[in-house]
């Protein structure tokens, strides 16, 4: 990759909803996009094809054969982008509710400091600009509370679709095997990172200015019941990991997963 930063951005059925300018801004940056096909079966994959041919080099796909879930979809974007040599990596929702300038800033937060990982917020103060429907805030808030309950660690807002990460060993560790939850592996992500032997620390959460609430998102109210079930399985989880976890340098054994750099035309 040209990149030591890579962001991923998981896709699924994204045909119409993603902003593909966003995209070509970001990867117009000096930031290497990594777009993650998690099985759709709308026109998403010829959407990221010619959006990876029109930036040869500064956007790959990497496609999976089958619909896992977003976290799943990060988790793999993530192990091909380290594998292959980036030295921080980052995911974004593809609804880019967290606007590029904010993505970007994330990065730099977590350049510029100590901090192993750089989490967005949606914290509404004056001067930010952040849009989210009540209901979901709310719920959100409750959500919130109780997962920062379950990684004993005072952190505002676990669900921002825009976090990054410095590589390292603890970040392999905790890549190493499937997530248990499939809406709230952040949560999960940032437990095996504490487990793996991060504290407080090395994280950083990064209050964003700007953030609007997009339609369409999968997460409906309704689901707030089963986050909440996850939320039970990752305090289970937990303990089994951090009692097994071991060396994480398998994971950089072997070729990576097979990431499509598009260069040819597309019909």
């Amino acid at each position: 990759m040209p990149s030591a930063t890579t962001v991923v951005i998981p896709c699924y059925n994204e045909a119409v909803r993603l902003p593909k300018d966003r995209v070509l801004a970001l990867a117009d940056s000096g930031i290497h996009v990594l777009l993650v096909d998690d099985g759709s079966t709308d026109g998403t994959a010829l959407v990221l094809r010619l959006l990876a041919q029109s930036r040869p080099g500064r956007v790959s796909i990497l496609e999976r054969p089958g619909n896992c879930g977003k976290g799943e979809a990060v988790r793999a974007g993530f192990l091909a982008a380290l594998k292959s040599g980036s030295r921080i990596v980052a995911y974004l929702d593809a609804d880019f509710a967290t606007p590029v300038e904010e993505m970007i800033r994330i990065l730099n937060e977590l350049k510029a400091g100590s901090a192993r990982a750089a989490l967005g917020s949606r914290i509404a103060v004056l001067g930010a600009q952040i849009e989210r429907r009540a209901i979901r805030h709310y719920l959100g808030r409750i959500f919130a509370t109780f997962a920062s309950m379950v990684l004993r660690l005072p952190v505002y807002d676990t669900q921002c679709g825009a976090k990054a990460f410095r590589a390292s060993p603890a970040l392999l560790a905790a890549l190493a095997e499937p997530f248990h939850a499939r809406w709230a592996f952040d949560v999960e992500l940032i437990g095996r990172l504490l487990a793996a032997g991060l504290t407080q620390e090395d994280f950083l959460e990064v209050p964003l200015r700007r953030w609007v609430d997009v339609a369409g998102s999968r997460l409906r109210p309704m689901h707030f019941p089963l986050l909440g079930w996850e939320l039970l399985r990752i305090q289970i989880a937990l303990p089994g990991f951090r009692r097994n976890i071991g060396p994480a340098r398998v994971l950089l054994e072997g070729p990576a997963p097979a990431i499509v750099d598009i260069r040819e035309d597309v019909g």
